[in-house]
């Protein structure tokens, strides 16, 4: 018997939005999304690294409810109040810890 293959979802939130929301003026159906990624790409967990903003609670709710595992990062705001949460070392370590050795 084939031992299932596991397949693992590294999100970046931010560049998600950016690139799909802000950029294409899109809106993520995230259920859908979770969808597709199970079905099409297979994916057995797919993790959602997030800059961590109080007021955004529902949110990371709706997500969880998703399916999706949410990797929180604290949030720092620039001078120009630009709000910044730093995923990329946190997801390329989760992958480093996800991938077999």
């Amino acid at each position: 018997m084939k031992k299932k293959e596991i397949v693992y979802a590294f999100i970046d939130a931010n560049n998600l939005h950016l690139g799909t929301t802000k950029g294409l003026g899109w809106e993520v159906d995230y259920k859908k999304f979770m969808i597709w990624l199970e079905d099409k790409a297979n994916v057995s967990d797919a993790y959602m690294f997030i800059g961590k903003i109080e007021e955004h609670e529902k949110l990371y709710s709706h997500l969880q409810e998703c399916g999706f595992i949410l990797q929180f990062k604290p949030v720092s705001k620039s001078q120009d109040g630009q709000i910044k949460g730093n995923v990329d070392t946190d997801l390329v370590f989760q992958a480093m810890l996800d991938f077999p050795n």
